[in-house]
């Protein structure tokens, strides 16, 4: 069954999700701010997956997507409890977090509440604590407020909004600046022409993780969403060669 299905949480919300069936550890996609499984890495590695035999789960955010919920009300908290949840609905066995952009914060987050099931991680362009670095100090102080704030944004005709509940649960949720107590595989991706998360942030992530099999793959002319045909063909051999 690999069309999209829900699956209801204690809250009412319902959480579109698609899922294969197949061999472990399971792939299991994160996208990122204001996206959903529909976008074209996601798709991707589904069908990846499918043609290799492989277990996938892609699954939509509340307020995202296909699934109910207003985006306003979406925390990192709140999404990340939606993914272990669907993990522990749909994957029988460990999975492989793939995590893109403020994916890659939530992958992380994720694997930290269980990380006995993580066999591996996968980062591309992973945006851990951007709530910090990517703000400046009068936006700090707005959303601190309790104001939204909007950003410009290059993907669509819409402004890209932050709310303050989001800022305020990701400030609570900031992870480089300790150790992060994983050691599983980890490989990093990221373009360094990305004009929305420094590519020197990966490397800061390297350094913070406790594992010692982390790996960093730059792509010199490679923007933020790394959606080109090369780009996707360097996240399917990344998943395919993960010990």
């Amino acid at each position: 069954m690999t069309q999209t299905r829900f699956h209801s949480l204690t809250g009412g919300q319902r959480i579109a999700f698609r899922h294969a069936a197949g061999t472990g550890p399971a792939l299991v996609f994160l996208p990122g701010y204001m996206s959903d499984m529909a976008g074209g890495k996601a798709t991707a590695v589904f069908d990846w997956a499918a043609e290799q035999g492989r277990e996938c789960l892609l699954l939509d955010y509340s307020g995202c997507g296909e699934s109910s919920g207003q985006f306003a009300d979406g925390t990192l908290s709140r999404w990340r409890d939606e993914v272990l949840a669907l993990i522990a609905a749909q994957c029988a066995a460990r999975v492989v977090l793939i995590g893109s952009s403020m994916g890659g914060w939530l992958m992380l987050l994720a694997a930290l509440a269980i990380p006995d099931r993580v066999a591996a991680l996968v980062g591309i362009a992973a945006a851990p604590d951007f709530t910090e670095w990517g703000r400046s100090e009068a936006d700090k102080a707005r959303l601190a407020a309790g104001e939204t704030v909007f950003d410009a944004n290059p993907y669509g005709p819409e402004p890209t909004p932050m709310h303050a509940a989001f800022w305020a649960d990701g400030q609570a949720s900031r992870l480089l600046g300790a150790e992060i107590a994983l050691d599983c595989p980890v490989r990093l991706l990221h373009g360094q022409a990305d004009p929305d998360v420094p590519w020197e942030l990966s490397l800061r992530l390297a350094e913070a993780l406790r594992s010692a099999d982390v790996q960093v793959t730059l792509v010199k002319d490679g923007d933020h969403r790394l959606s080109r045909e090369s780009d996707i063909a360097l996240l399917l051999r990344s998943i395919a060669e993960l010990p």
